[in-house]
């Protein structure tokens, strides 16, 4: 853990000081100007300081660090860019025109709209809800459903809300709008305590569907990110989270299942517990909850999506998973995100034969308050017989 922090505390480092050395030794130096060099250096070593202070009383300032990690985007990101497209230009001009570019001002323009951005993310992009139209295609779906429309949401993470009812309507709007058959949520329903949702209930109470509203836990509905007395109050707080659900209309599908018919015809909806790798807790018992719904067409809700290849492909029968879990780490350039590097299946849908996995990138939003490309995702997927 040591060793983790030393590499994160030199990685910050860089990319706080870096930059403002290139700025200062190409624009700054030779005017002699200490207005400017003030101006420069001391945002960048402030966040490095606050970096470990951070380290050092992580604890009691966790509370804090999402809008640390805001502001030192802020400050750090469009220098960064500003420096890399500025040596950019350089090389271009130097190769193709064999003239000087005006790459300060380019480079400067960029670092506007990349500071633009972040403030967008931070403001209105963590509220910019954004529905996808998935369809899944399967020769053993049932025909009665045929046309199916199955409601995703993951991840609301409510307690980073901070009792934001408006946003949370407006949400639970846009869901409505959709005329959902069924509504499936795939677990991390709070940050660290059922507290969270406390506030909530009548909001997520309006959330309906033609065959109910059906949910399962994720790796922070376990309480495992708080400290408690005992272990017994850890339990106790699930316990509770979940009587709050079923207290809002949602069933909990906790290595369970529900039959869901239409006329002779009848599809199995199953749920488990969290399934992670470590150092996310595995309590999944699949076979548990698909006994009983064998040769059946079975939709599965399971938070973590490493969950698929790790056991679900191998051991079942499992026509379509649902997972949440990697929030596609709240930021994607072009859809590119760097949680490409952690999950392999780590955005929308993915097929493996005629058999799929969706990945929800989820509604909420934690540890830093902001969403940039990677906006929050309800998810109507439309099932279809072929």
């Amino acid at each position: 853990m040591q060793l983790v922090l030393l590499r994160v505390l030199v990685a910050f480092t860089f990319l706080f000081l870096l930059p403002d050395w290139y700025i200062y030794k190409y624009y700054i130096k030779n005017t002699n100007n200490r207005i400017f060099s003030f101006l420069l250096w001391t945002p960048g070593i402030l966040m490095l300081a606050g970096m470990f202070v951070f380290a050092l009383f992580k604890d009691s300032l966790y509370g804090y660090f999402g809008v640390y990690l805001i502001v030192a985007m802020c400050i750090c990101v469009p220098k960064l860019f500003f420096m890399l497209f500025s040596l950019f230009v350089k090389g271009i001009g130097r190769l193709l025109t064999r003239r000087s570019l005006p790459y300060a001002a380019l480079s400067s323009v960029l670092a506007l709209f990349v500071l633009g951005y972040i403030i967008f993310g931070a403001t209105a992009g963590k509220e910019k809800f954004t529905v996808k139209e998935v369809t899944f295609c399967h020769p053993d779906l049932p025909e009665a459903f045929d046309g199916y429309r199955i409601l995703q949401l993951s991840d609301i993470h409510s307690g980073s809300w901070r009792g934001d009812t408006v946003a949370l309507n407006k949400a639970m709007d846009i869901c409505l709008s959709q005329k959902a058959d069924i509504a499936l949520f795939t677990g991390d329903m709070v940050n660290s305590s059922s507290v969270e949702l406390s506030g909530l209930v009548d909001v997520f109470s309006r959330l309906k569907a033609t065959d109910g509203v059906y949910s399962v836990l994720g790796n922070h509905d376990y309480g495992l990110y708080s400290s408690w007395n005992t272990e017994t109050d850890r339990l106790a707080d699930v316990d509770s989270l979940i009587s709050m659900q079923n207290a809002m209309g949602w069933h909990m599908l906790n290595n369970s299942h529900v039959v869901i018919r239409r006329g002779n015809d009848s599809i199995a909806v199953i749920g488990v517990e969290n399934s992670g790798k470590p150092p996310f807790p595995d309590y999944a018992r699949l076979d548990d909850a698909i006994s009983g719904t064998e040769g059946m067409f079975q939709v599965l809700m399971s938070h973590d999506p490493t969950h698929w290849r790790r056991e679900v492909l191998p051991q079942g029968d499992v026509e379509l998973m649902l997972a949440g879990h990697t929030h596609d780490m709240q930021i994607s350039f072009f859809g590119l995100s760097a949680s490409s590097l952690v999950y392999p299946e780590h955005n929308g849908l993915y097929l493996e034969g005629s058999r799929g996995l969706y990945v929800n990138i989820g509604m909420g939003f934690v540890l830093f308050p902001m969403r940039i490309g990677a906006w929050p995702e309800i998810t109507v997927i439309t099932l279809k017989k072929g």
